[in-house]
């Protein structure tokens, strides 16, 4: 039975095991878990920071133009408004990784 995948156009794919090959995929998965770390120690510190250690103390300010305390805030929809932005910025920073390293999918038929 013949290999229903269509071939790849371009080049051929580098060996995997070929030194400069796993030093590249060994730098992007560094590169992916450092975004990673980032922008889940910047939700933490929203969510957990914010929203809990300094609930009280951001609770003597109010969100302009509402009575809402600004660490209620962070409690109740800040952590979940700063996740949904980190995830678009997860897909811009990944799409462009994905670029650098010629591992995206555009292009592909």
């Amino acid at each position: 039975m013949a290999d229903p995948t269509p071939p790849r156009r371009g080049a051929e794919r580098p060996s995997v095991t070929d030194p400069a090959t796993v030093a590249r995929h060994a730098e992007y998965w560094r590169r992916n878990v450092r975004y990673l770390v980032v922008l889940i120690t910047v939700w933490f510190a929203v969510s957990y920071g914010f929203g809990i250690v300094l609930a009280d103390a951001l609770n003597r300010f109010r969100i302009p133009g509402t009575s809402y305390p600004v660490g209620f805030w962070f409690a109740q929809q800040g952590s979940i408004y700063v996740f949904v932005v980190l995830i678009f910025v997860y897909v811009r920073l990944m799409n462009r990784l994905d670029r650098e390293f010629e591992v995206d999918e555009r292009g592909e038929a």
